[in-house]
This record gives C-alpha cells, structure tokens and sequence, in this order.
C-alpha cells in the first residue's frame, strides 16, 4: 500500500512514515518464566514536525475469547531517524523500571534494532537485552521482540500483527 508523506513531517522521519497513525491488534507473548498467552495491543505514532517520532503503546492479556483480562504492558519513547537515512535509534521507557535504548537500521518498510543500553531500577527484574524487528506487511505493521532477561539467553518473547485504525 503506498504510503502518503506528511508534508509537515520532518524529512529525517520519511523513511518512518509508515509507522504514523494509530494501530491495533493482537499477539502472543511468551517466555521460559511465563506461560505463553494472546494479547492484544494499541499503538500510535504521531509526529510534531521535529526530527522524532513519538511512540506509545498499551498491551493486555487477552482470555479464551479473546476478551481484555488485565493489562499486560505500556511503553513510551521516541524513534530517532538519523541524518544518514539509514540508522534509527529507539529509546523507550516502562513502568517496570526499566529504560531502553535500542540503536538499527531502517529501509523501506523494515526497521530492525537491537539494546545498545538497558537501564533498570534497583526493583526491576532482571533484564539484559532484546532485538526488535518492524515491518509494513500487506498495509499492516508486523513485529517481533527477542529477549534476555531472568537468567535466559536472548529468545522470542513476543509477536503481533497491528492494523491501522
């Protein structure tokens, strides 16, 4: 699906601006220290003419009937585009304590990214890393996340399919 550039947007964000809007979906969640489970997801991506993208999102468990049981988990952040078009850093914080700093690549429609720093509060579990991976499929955002925390090595935690809302 051709996607439109926000003449307001700042040029550093047009690789990006597949992202903007407001999406929603669902996923599956799993680890070694949880039980794997469905659950569903809202994001929106908005812009204010600055060389960032704002970020916010808000997950939880979904039951047998994919009905909202609890919430799951919220992040806020920022997605920096550099000037080289290329690179992309995403930083981004939890109410869990924990701040992240992720730094990739992104091309048309993809952006793949991994913690190039992870800061957590003295209360947080344990978390080490993660790898991310974006991308614009079939009009919809696709995404996946490894994870290194608790003692296991990074490994598929989470994936969901979004569509633009």
């Amino acid at each position: 699906m051709p996607i439109e550039i926000d003449p307001t947007m700042h040029p550093q964000c047009a690789p990006l601006a597949w992202m903007l809007g407001s999406w929603a979906g669902a996923g599956v969640v799993g680890y070694p220290s949880i039980e794997s489970r469905h659950f569903g997801q809202e994001v929106d991506v908005t812009h204010d003419g600055r060389p960032f993208l704002v970020w916010t999102s808000r997950a939880w468990l979904l039951d047998a009937d994919g009905n909202k049981e609890k919430a799951a988990a919220v992040e806020t952040g920022f997605w920096r585009p550099q000037e080289d078009g290329k690179e992309v850093e995403l930083l981004l914080a939890h109410p869990t304590g924990i701040v992240e700093m992720y730094v990739g690549e992104m091309s048309p429609a993809k952006v793949e990214l991994q913690t190039d720093g992870v800061m957590r509060s003295p209360h947080a579990k344990e978390y080490s890393a993660a790898h991310r991976l974006y991308g614009y499929v079939g009009g919809n955002m696709m995404w996946v996340m490894d994870m290194a925390a608790t003692g296991h090595p990074l490994q598929s935690h989470v994936s969901a399919e979004l569509k633009r809302v």
